[in-house]
């Protein structure tokens, strides 16, 4: 049960670390793309993938928000 609680416990700390992490994620996609030299349709994927990771911090699933941000990030060559 102690394992349990402590688990829980370290789960919601991780979320707001994690939350924090999105708009810097999001600000590092929208510099790299002023100066990317990508096909339109590799930064239409990019813009995709930034706008869908965009709504999935507002609506609270930062886990998925910070895979999907790293996918564009990854395309940009942005760490």
């Amino acid at each position: 049960m102690k394992h349990l609680a402590l688990t829980a416990a370290l789960a919601l700390l991780a979320a707001p670390a994690m939350a924090g992490q999105c708009p810097m994620d999001m600000a590092k996609i929208d510099a790299a793309m002023e100066t990317a030299e990508l096909s339109e349709a590799r930064m239409a994927e990019v813009k995709a993938l930034r706008a869908e990771g965009e709504a999935l911090h507002e609506a609270g699933d930062h886990a998925a928000s910070v895979e999907t941000l790293a996918k564009a990030k990854e395309m940009l060559g942005v760490e």
